[in-house]
């Protein structure tokens, strides 16, 4: 049996026993988008860290500037708000200068 039968007849049966049936998104088309947007030179890798779940740090710092957000809007003393923002503002430095230098590379 060659490797391909092998692991459509290992698909198959899983599919019989319902194993596929509460995977997210079920009977949805798939949103291709972002990958034929990514370079194919890097597709590989942006999968590969995408499926470990590592993200790109511009990802993480809009991540963390959206909660300092929350964080500085539930505050009410001033200082700490001040804090906040000054954290928020170096955040979105570092976010510019790597959206910059990306965007020079291309």
């Amino acid at each position: 049996m060659s490797f391909e039968k092998a692991v459509e007849a290992i698909i198959r049966e899983a599919m019989q026993r319902g194993e596929f049936d509460d995977l997210p998104g079920k009977g949805k088309p798939l949103d291709l988008t972002d990958y034929f947007n990514t370079p194919e030179e890097v597709r590989a890798a942006h999968s590969i860290l995408k499926n470990a779940g590592m993200v790109p740090r511009e990802v993480e710092l809009l991540k963390e500037i959206a909660e300092l957000k929350q964080v500085e809007s539930a505050l009410r003393e001033e200082k700490k708000r001040f804090e906040i923002r000054k954290e928020i503002g170096k955040k979105q430095i570092e976010f510019n200068l790597m959206m910059e230098r990306n965007h020079k590379k291309k």
